[in-house]
């Protein structure tokens, strides 16, 4: 895979809110969410502290997710002899990892579904021009068969996640069997992707009141990947 430029979405001056719809979806803003919230966005946590708090807040987003997916009926008989009218997943879920912060991501999938798959794709975005560049790939070659969650716990500019669905869909997926899962998103991130890819479907723990001059979400929490895999601390 070569090293790609992709142009990052624009940064509009002013994005209105975004409208939760069926194509995105807020987790409920509850006490307990917020508390969780609160310990990650305190530029004073500890690397346990963020790591452990954001695992929970994952587990949350991945269930909404989840339950998002197509179902088809299914029976089995329980240990007294009686039948259940279950559900199982209409298709294969695989997991697809955006590196390194999307990696994060991933042990709470495994927890829940052992049995997934996940890719991953390493997108990285230049500090100073603010252009991401695909470098690397891995994906399941009948990726296109799965419904897939598309893992990043941010969504600032949207430049990162729109290079990732190309990439999907150069793999044969289909909009509608992706589910953005992400931490926490901006307007202007929501509203490139919208813009794009319509019919993918957004997870977000929060939406943002907008991106600084530096393409940082506010209030935000930084950089999630240097915080979360210990980077911006010296020895």
């Amino acid at each position: 895979m070569t090293d790609t430029a992709i142009a990052p979405a624009a940064i509009a001056p002013t994005v209105a809110a975004p409208v939760v719809t069926d194509r995105l979806h807020l987790l409920p803003q509850t006490n307990r969410l917020r508390a969780l919230h609160t310990v990650i966005r305190d530029r004073d946590a500890s690397r346990a502290d963020f790591v452990q708090t954001s695992a929970q807040i994952f587990r949350q987003l991945l269930d909404t997710a989840l339950d998002l997916l197509p179902v088809v009926s299914q029976q089995v008989r329980t240990p007294v002899g009686q039948t259940y009218h279950g559900l199982r997943p209409a298709a294969p879920i695989c997991g697809v990892s955006i590196a390194r912060a999307g990696e994060s991501m991933e042990s709470e999938l495994r927890a829940m579904l052992p049995q997934t798959r996940i890719g991953k794709i390493l997108i990285q975005r230049d500090r100073t021009t603010k252009l991401p560049h695909l470098h690397y790939a891995a994906l399941p070659p009948d990726i296109a068969r799965s419904q897939v969650l598309l893992l990043d716990p941010m969504l600032a500019t949207g430049g990162t996640a729109l290079a990732a669905l190309a990439l999907l869909r150069e793999y044969g997926v289909f909009e509608e069997d992706v589910v953005f899962v992400t931490l926490l998103s901006s307007p202007e991130g929501i509203s490139a992707v919208q813009a794009h890819h319509p019919r993918v479907r957004i997870v977000t723990s929060a939406i943002e009141e907008r991106l600084n001059g530096d393409a940082y979400m506010v209030p935000g929490i930084g950089d999630f990947g240097d915080r979360y895999f210990g980077t911006d601390q010296p020895r």
